[in-house]
């Protein structure tokens, strides 16, 4: 049963990599839509949902810390896309 809980944390730090990795790619990608004056609302589309779960916990105080700041990005981001 051990066993099953470490490997229970293990998955919930891999899942929480993976979201902040697909958020900071889709923020990559707006970046470079907004260069090449082509953003598209795909693109707003996969952000927002990239941006889904960053803030829910992941059991590393490290981690969920750079998940926030990355979740902050998004929303900073996004904020100034509906300005326009």
């Amino acid at each position: 049963m051990a066993l099953q809980g470490f490997e229970d944390a293990t998955e919930k730090k891999k899942r929480a990599v993976a979201k902040g990795r697909k958020a900071l790619d889709a923020l990559d990608e707006l970046k470079l839509g907004m260069i090449g004056g082509a953003l598209d609302t795909g693109t707003l589309a996969r952000l927002k949902v990239a941006a889904e779960g960053l803030t829910e916990g992941s059991g590393d105080p490290g981690l969920d810390g750079v998940l926030a700041e990355i979740d902050l990005r998004v929303a900073v981001e996004l904020a100034k896309v509906d300005r326009r």
